[in-house]
């Protein structure tokens, strides 16, 4: 699996959601990067999130983070 700059922008906002709090969500302003624009729009279409600009993590969306955190946790340098 390649990391293209797409993939990268969805763990990237993926990174910003709490899992801790799934009472605790995200919004993605009109005015933000177009990139986490359309970040927000692949997971929302990938099941992810449940808005489009950003919303609440599913419990698909939750999995994913909590495997995002613990990929980033053992990459992190010692």
């Amino acid at each position: 699996m390649k990391l293209t700059a797409e993939l990268i922008a969805e763990l990237e906002l993926l990174t910003l959601f709490n899992p801790d709090n799934t009472q605790e969500g995200l919004k993605i302003h009109h005015d933000a990067a177009p990139a986490m624009v359309a970040a927000g729009e692949r997971l929302f279409a990938k099941g992810l999130i449940s808005q489009v600009d950003g919303g609440y993590l599913t419990s698909l969306g939750l999995d994913a983070v909590e495997q995002l955190r613990t990929v980033l946790t053992i990459l992190k340098p010692a």
